[in-house]
């Protein structure tokens, strides 16, 4: 009875141990920068402060994204995870054509986005 009392609780401390470190690696990537979430590529108001406000358009998912009604000064951060290659570029047309700005990973800056018509975001 002991053995199986003893296997039971070895096996219960290995799942928690399990567990705990499945969990603590979601939550080192859940990062979230000046508002934008961890994976994600933010935009901010017009004109904006990035250190106090709040993104206006947030994309997760890779590839093209067309943009309406962004005018003006932008805040644009990429705050995707996944190495060097999960770049954001800003492109003049629809549908992801035209790279004019591309944005490493973990980046910001303000960018006009009067010709601007697409975000997208780059596969790691």
């Amino acid at each position: 009875m002991r053995t199986i009392t003893r296997g039971a609780a070895a096996l219960a401390i290995a799942t928690a141990a399990v567990a705990a470190i499945g969990t603590s690696s979601a939550h080192a990537n859940d990062r979230t920068v000046y508002g934008c979430p961890g994976g994600a590529v933010c935009i901010y108001p017009r004109d904006a402060d990035i250190h106090n406000s709040t993104p206006t358009n947030i994309y997760y998912s890779y590839g093209a994204h067309n943009l309406s009604s962004q005018f003006g000064n932008h805040y644009v951060l990429n705050n995707q995870y996944g190495g060097a290659n999960a770049t954001a570029q800003l492109r003049n047309g629809y549908n992801g054509v035209d790279c004019v700005i591309t944005i490493g990973l973990n980046e910001f800056g303000v960018y006009n986005l009067t010709p601007i018509n697409s975000v997208v975001l780059n596969r790691p």
